[in-house]
This record gives C-alpha cells, sequence and structure tokens, in this order.
C-alpha cells in the first residue's frame, strides 16, 4: 500500500524514507561520454531538451539543462551496471535528438519497458509531471506513437547532485559555458549512485487514482516550492533492486 505524504501548514512531509546507500560508483570513460552526451544536448546546441517542465513556469537555462542530462543519462548507466550481468541489455542510448523528439522509454528488458526517473542521494520521490500521464498511467507525450505505456517505474539516487555542484560553481543558470571548465569540475568528483527501489504501472495507477499529489508552488518538507504539479510515490514504499533482478531473471 502506497501512503501518502503529511499535509501540514507549510506543505507536504515525507514520512516514507530510505537511506542513501551507494551500489557503486562511475568510471572514468562513463563520466566522459555522458558529460559530452550532456554538452551537446545543452551548451553544444547540437540536441534539444524541454526548458520547462510540463505545466512548470520556470524556464531552464543551459547549465539547468546541462544538470538534469547529465544526471538522468548517469541513472541510465547505474541501472546498466546493475542489470547487464543478469540479462541482456544494451548500453544507454547516447543519441542527440531534436526538440519533440525522444527514444520511446530508458530500457526493454524481456519486454518489460522500464523508465528511470532520477533524484539528488538525499531525495526521497519518485515525481511525475501530471500534465504529462492521463488517468491510466500512459506517458500522454507518446500516445501518438503507441508507446505511452510502461511496465516498470525505477527511482536512482546520484550523489553528488550536479544541479548542487553548479550552483555552488555559478554555472547552474549559465547560457554558455566553457567544456574544459566544467570537465575540471566534473572530473574532481566521485560519482556514486543508489537505487531505493521501483513500482510497477499499478502502483502509478493507484497513486494517481487516489490523488497522491503535491500542487504546483506548493511546499515540499515546508521548504521547496513546487514548480509544476507532480504525481509522487515515496521511497520507502517501493519495492527492492532485488525484487526488480528477480523479474529479469
Amino acid at each position: 500500500m502506497l501512503e501518502k505524504m503529511d499535509l501540514r501548514p507549510d506543505g507536504l512531509h515525507i514520512t516514507r524514507k530510505k537511506d542513501f546507500q551507494p551500489l557503486g560508483e562511475f568510471d572514468e570513460r562513463t563520466i566522459e561520454k555522458t558529460l559530452d552526451f550532456a554538452y551537446a544536448m545543452s551548451f553544444g546546441n547540437m540536441g534539444e531538451h524541454r526548458d520547462h517542465r510540463s505545466g512548470g513556469m520556470h524556464t531552464r537555462k543551459n547549465g539547468e539543462i546541462f544538470a538534469n542530462t547529465f544526471q538522468g543519462k548517469l541513472s541510465e548507466f547505474a541501472l546498466y551496471n546493475e542489470l547487464c550481468e543478469d540479462c541482456e541489455l544494451e548500453m544507454p542510448d547516447l543519441s542527440t535528438y531534436g526538440l519533440g523528439e525522444w527514444d520511446d522509454c530508458d530500457f526493454i528488458i524481456g519486454g518489460i519497458k522500464v523508465a528511470i526517473k532520477s533524484t539528488k542521494s538525499y531525495g526521497n520521490l519518485l515525481l511525475l509531471e501530471s500534465k504529462d500521464w492521463n488517468g491510466s498511467g500512459e506517458y500522454i507525450p507518446n500516445l501518438s506513437k503507441g508507446s505511452s505505456s510502461y511496465d516498470v517505474f525505477v527511482l536512482i539516487r546520484i550523489a553528488p547532485y550536479c544541479e548542487d555542484l553548479l550552483r555552488r560553481n555559478r554555472m547552474l543558470y549559465s547560457q554558455t559555458e566553457n567544456k574544459e571548465t566544467l570537465e575540471s569540475l566534473i572530473y574532481n568528483e566521485l560519482w556514486e549512485y543508489d537505487i531505493p527501489g521501483f513500482v510497477t504501472k499499478e502502483e502509478l495507477n493507484f497513486a494517481i487514482t487516489n490523488n497522491h499529489i503535491i500542487r504546483q508552488g506548493q511546499k515540499l518538507n515546508g521548504k521547496i516550492s513546487m514548480d509544476a504539479e507532480n504525481y509522487y510515490i515515496q521511497s520507502g514504499d517501493m519495492d527492492s533492486i532485488i525484487n526488480l533482478k528477480k523479474i529479469f531473471a
């Protein structure tokens, strides 16, 4: 059973948490490939990512797009690292896409479609922007492609959090940035990951049907104001990565 967060006068508070427990770290080659991809999709103008969230008000700068892209692609490599020995799995896609184009899902494993959602090491929510999902748990932007349904949603946490790293170095809200400067910053860190768990499409449908929603402008833990409305599932309610491996065995 999925629990709702605690509603208090200052917003919604997380009640079901899992501590960050690193499963592994990324090698230099993975960091290099991911940085090249994220730079191309942001500062390099070789591809395009949306500059705002669905229903969101904030327009992202190239520094934010770089951080989000770097984080997201590292998360795909994290799951690849954990599953590649247990099942046949292609490497994460490093193709650059134009605006409005994307691959259908992160992985298809034995016919099971897997979507990956990433967050910071201290994050405890799987968040899905409500305007992107219909009442049947289908991803609206992919409806016309016939590939809108996912079977499993995996939450990956990365340390350090790229947004925090760029913010501390005054790069997060940049529109232009020297690649060598970014490389020096990124390569100086030890990048680790954990996987607090996964949920099924049925569990997502439960969250949608039962209004597990954090509203636009509502505060999370009394601190963070939400830019867009999201469905949420707490990390403490997710099934273990061990059981995910059993599904694909």
